[in-house]
């Protein structure tokens, strides 16, 4: 065990509180508790969200109110990873995907003064790991900020500019069983082709495109066969990451057309969103990056997140940000600095003054 401090405790408190998605109400309970105790407005709203305001009043020139809106989110994918500090850096499931990216944006609220005429609103959201993004969607249709930040990893010294869209499809072949010497080919063939036919079609596409952010990105995960005697059945389960602007109906014309007989569905579309790198709020977060001795990045991702929800919805200067290693996503040596973890809050308390929402 490492000497903790408050911002520590509250990264420690949110890590061992298990939050698998879709029974995250124990976690948002203790973000709400910390909230409360720290001069927030804070609830568990309507769909579990934990959300925190901090306002500071009206403005003192009569102007409209103004709002940021900082959306995390606590829910996790299964797995134990046991929790523990070492070298430096706390363990846990969500360390770093992402309750390190809402507890950062706590701490740094909290430890700020909002400007008058601002509302400073830190939602931890439900359902991000889910295909539902329940949390997002909920809160898309709550508020109308004039700017959003995304919690999730992106490194303390760097900002996501943008994440690739995403859809799933699921495809079914069932045909008579046959004898293996019989004139008909099984459906597994069908499904190979299928397959085979995507990849071709995805390489062509790909062509040219130097940048994996244009890139369709197929993934193959899953491809089944069984049978009951009387029917040989095939399911495959696919993933496709999307660039921007990019028109689905051709990918599903394709599959379509290559295996008429067969039942396609597909689920989970979000479209590939991004804003400009000359954002104010991607400049004033990559200026307070700069000033703390980082480097500053920007990053255009190709996973998809809650920008992907909110972003069509609010059509506002928005990028993510949070401390951690992205590469350990999901992985059982999840772990994230606690260096880098106080560091992106000091970070971002400069990018709450240095863009007019908190003062000193």
């Amino acid at each position: 065990m490492t000497d903790m401090n408050e911002r520590v405790e509250l990264l420690h408190a949110l890590v061992s509180t298990p939050s698998v998605s879709r029974d995250e109400g124990a976690v948002a309970e203790v973000l709400v508790d910390h909230m409360n105790a720290n001069g927030f407005d804070a609830r568990v709203d309507e769909v579990g969200n934990a959300v925190g305001l901090r306002s500071g009043g009206p403005s003192t020139d009569g102007s409209a109110q103004r709002s940021l809106v900082l959306l995390g989110h606590i829910d996790t994918v299964p797995g134990d990873v046991p929790i523990r500090f070492e070298d430096g850096a706390l363990y846990g499931r969500g360390s770093v995907d992402a309750k390190g990216s809402i507890a950062t944006f706590t701490r740094a609220v909290l430890e700020s003064t909002p400007a008058p005429g601002v509302d400073l609103i830190v939602v931890g959201a439900v359902e991000e790991e889910s295909e539902t993004s329940r949390g997002a969607r909920h809160a898309a249709t709550q508020y109308a900020p004039e700017a959003c930040l995304i919690g999730e990893p992106s490194s303390w010294d760097a900002v996501t500019i943008g994440y690739k869209g995403c859809a799933r499809v699921e495809v079914d072949f069932v045909e008579p069983c046959g004898h293996t010497a019989g004139p008909l080919p099984p459906p597994s063939e069908a499904a190979a082709a299928l397959w085979h036919t995507l990849k071709t079609w995805t390489l062509e596409f790909n062509e040219g495109k130097k940048a994996l952010f244009d890139h369709v990105m197929p993934t193959l995960i899953e491809f089944n066969t069984t049978s009951d005697g009387l029917h040989d059945r095939v399911h495959l389960r696919l993933g496709l990451r999307l660039p921007l602007d990019f028109d689905i109906t051709v990918i599903e014309t394709l599959l379509r057309e290559q295996a008429p007989e067969a039942e396609i569905r597909f689920y989970g579309h979000e479209v590939a969103w991004a804003s400009p790198q000359t954002s104010s709020l991607a400049r004033t977060l990559r200026r307070a990056i700069l000033q703390a001795g980082g480097k500053g990045t920007l990053k255009r991702k190709t996973g998809t997140s809650d920008m992907n929800v909110v972003g069509p919805v609010w059509q506002c200067p928005i990028v993510a940000y949070g401390p951690g290693d992205s590469t350990l996503d999901h992985t059982p040596n999840e772990h994230v600095p606690l260096a880098d973890y106080e560091k992106a809050i000091d970070v971002l308390k400069a990018a709450l003054v240095g863009g007019g929402w908190a003062v000193e």
